[in-house]
């Protein structure tokens, strides 16, 4: 038996999204996005978010919805202010520096690879503002949950947008898993984007059941204006729009982003549960469906050679849950721990 916990991207495509893919195969629509389809995801993304003028735009990966957010929000000369362990800074090939002109990333401190606000104010107070030797912070970027599985609060949100706020910086949110913190959270959608003051979210849906589908949602219409050239520019004005949108149509209804977040993140509460149980030292907070392990290196190779697939990075072994993550997958998995001696 083979259990998949090497990413959440590995997963299937979620039924429901292949039908309504399928629902729509039929007939002919507008290209570039003037469908029928695509309109009703704008309406259906204002009614999720509680928000009546946001603005959608369908792209084709999480790299793309984050790197042409911050290029919509920042000047070639300005700086993204992020956490060291951003995905944008250190797992996207400097994607945004190439769409924006030359925007740098900047990477700020903070415990359980969330920023700290006073880390944050701190950086911002020490800028040489109106210098044109030094980048220009124009933009704060958070990450929920981060690449190490924590989740912001909207409280927590919210007190680093007033920071940035007060430099007049944009406030970008990297939600590649935005799902499951919503169910992680238990807050609305909005709670956690703009009521806290993001102006745009890279909204993921691929990790969560979709078929290489991401949005970009503007709740302020300065980033918005652009993203209709930029998303033009970069390739991702995609002719049959209406099969992307279809997806995340279907995403946001009957709340199967969330039923599918929240077997992730219970199927991973099992498993972290069992993981302490047998005496294995989980060194993230396990708030959604990542756990990162300090796991015997015998152990983990025990684990892979009776089926177990996973991933090795930093001297730890990550495990990720996905919608499709089964109770009887995760036993399993404790059971061959059991055998390899833990616990």
């Amino acid at each position: 038996m083979t259990v998949e916990l090497r990413s959440d991207n590995a997963a299937a495509v979620s039924p429901a999204i292949l039908e309504a893919m399928a629902a729509v195969n039929s007939g002919s629509a507008l290209a570039y996005g003037g469908d029928e389809v695509t309109a009703a995801l704008e309406k259906r993304v204002r009614e999720v978010f509680e928000h009546p003028t946001a603005r959608v735009f369908p792209v084709l990966s999480g790299t793309a919805a984050n790197a042409l957010s911050l290029s919509a929000m920042t000047p070639p000369w300005g700086s993204v202010v992020c956490h060291q362990t951003a995905h944008i800074l250190g797992s996207e090939g400097g994607a945004t520096s190439f769409l924006s002109g030359g925007a740098v990333m900047t990477g700020i401190a903070g415990e359980d690879y969330k920023m700290a606000p006073e880390a944050l104010q701190t950086h911002l107070d020490g800028v040489r503002w109106g210098d044109p030797h030094q980048s220009q912070p124009a933009v704060l970027s958070l990450t929920s949950p981060s690449d190490y599985g924590t989740v912001y609060s909207p409280r927590e949100i919210t007190d680093l947008t007033a920071i940035a706020k007060t430099r007049d910086l944009r406030v970008h949110l990297d939600g590649a898993r935005f799902a499951n913190a919503v169910v992680a959270t238990g807050a609305t959608p909005a709670d956690l984007s703009w009521r806290a003051g993001v102006d745009v979210l890279s909204l993921g849906a691929t990790k969560n059941g979709a078929l290489s589908a991401e949005a970009i949602v503007c709740f302020t219409d300065a980033p918005a204006d652009e993203l209709v050239y930029r998303t033009k520019r970069s390739g991702h004005v995609t002719s049959k729009m209406r099969y992307q949108s279809a997806q995340l149509l279907a995403y946001l209804t009957d709340d199967l982003w969330l039923r599918n977040a929240r077997n992730a993140n219970e199927r991973m509460a099992e498993l972290a549960a069992g993981l302490r149980t047998a005496g294995v030292r989980i060194t993230n907070s396990v708030d959604a469906n990542l756990a990162w392990v300090a796991l015997p290196e015998e152990t983990a190779d025990h684990l892979e050679a009776a089926g177990v697939l996973f991933h090795r990075l930093d001297g730890q072994v990550r495990f990720v849950t996905s919608w499709q993550t089964t109770t009887d997958e995760i036993r399993t998995v404790l059971r061959l721990l059991g055998a390899a001696g833990q616990g």
